[in-house]
């Protein structure tokens, strides 16, 4: 039943569209730190946003029967990092400050949403290894953007916690290639049954 409702063409619109304005308005909630980044580090700021335009690339070809596997690694590698780390953030802010904006609250429910939905459609990538590796070559070296040429987002309350966030960063990054390699071998030792 849930797979037929994901591939569902109304809910693949809709996912689209949503997708869609929530990359634009990633990259519209990273306007301020762009403007204060190098040229050279442009494409490796914006974290959610393009994990997000990952996976709403993935849907427009999806939504045509096409597939983009280096695409679709990257899509559920970096949704599912970002996505988690965007809710530990925001929930590590609420501990430290004592509340949380209204901003907040909503960047752990979509980017909670961004994890789910880059897991419930694994079953649908064409990923093989030569996919994971070159993705997991991107997400690592995001990581070393990130907190060695310090282009991190930017949590202004966290800044303390740099190189405990860099640390667990760099396991979250380990343990979402992990989880895109297994959903890998589950997808194809089951495609290899049928």
């Amino acid at each position: 039943m849930l797979r037929y409702l994901l591939r569902d063409r109304r809910v693949l619109i809709f996912l689209f569209i949503t997708n869609l304005i929530g990359t634009i308005y990633g990259f519209y909630w990273y306007r301020f730190q762009l403007a204060d980044t190098p040229p050279i580090f442009y494409l490796f700021v914006p974290d959610s946003p393009t994990a997000s335009l990952f996976f709403t690339v993935f849907l427009l070809f999806f939504i045509f029967g096409r597939n983009l596997p280096y695409i679709e690694a990257l899509a559920i590698i970096t949704l599912f990092k970002y996505g988690i780390w965007a809710v530990v953030m925001n929930v590590f802010t609420l501990i430290i400050e004592g509340s949380l904006s209204p901003q907040g609250y909503m960047l752990i429910l979509s980017h909670g949403a961004m994890a789910i939905e880059g897991l419930l459609y694994a079953p649908f990538y064409k990923i093989k290894l030569k996919h994971i590796v070159v993705a997991s070559i991107w997400t690592l070296h995001n990581d070393v953007i990130d907190y060695v040429f310090g282009m991190m987002p930017i949590y202004s309350s966290l800044t303390d916690y740099m190189d405990k966030i860099g640390y667990f960063t760099f396991w979250l990054s380990m343990l979402s290639i992990f989880i895109a390699y297994k959903l890998m071998q589950k997808h194809n030792h089951a495609a290899l049954k049928v």
